[in-house]
């Protein structure tokens, strides 16, 4: 190419690039680093903040599967050393990549002792609803955290 092509040109790809910096801004404010949606900024599959406030949650029941790509932390029994003669089991399911309420599921599982034997008892739902309270709240103090560091 000519040196007097090159210098026609040159505005020209100038102008572009800068067109294309300035779309490339649109679209609204663009979100600190720091407050990246955690599911962006880990390899799992889902919101890593649920991901380790269920497992902090849970630290103190044996787990018996543990699957961070599909969300689901399953416990054994666990028997409350004040309370011999019940025991529970947790199911925790997440569902979503954003830190969300309803990204969250927690199931649970009585047995009370009668005669020898375990007997399946009912779970009271304000039992399953203060440990998501738990969870989201820890979820939430984890992402405080990070963003305010």
């Amino acid at each position: 190419m000519s040196r007097l092509k090159s210098t026609r040109l040159l505005p020209s790809v100038t102008a572009g690039l800068l067109a294309l910096s300035l779309l490339s801004g649109c679209g609204g404010k663009e979100r600190p680093k720091a407050d990246l949606a955690a599911s962006q900024v880990t390899t799992i599959g889902v919101n890593s903040y649920l991901w380790r406030a269920s497992l902090d949650a849970l630290s103190f029941m044996p787990l018996t599967q543990t699957d961070s790509n599909g969300g689901v932390i399953l416990t054994d029994w666990y028997v409350n050393p004040q309370n011999p003669g019940e025991r529970m089991k947790i199911n925790v399911s997440i569902l979503d990549r954003d830190l969300r309420a309803d990204a969250l599921r927690v199931a649970a599982s009585r047995q009370i002792a009668q005669n020898g034997t375990w007997v399946d008892a009912p779970v009271k739902a304000a039992t399953t609803q203060k440990l998501e309270q738990i969870i989201l709240t820890k979820a939430r103090d984890l992402r405080r955290g990070v963003i305010s560091n």
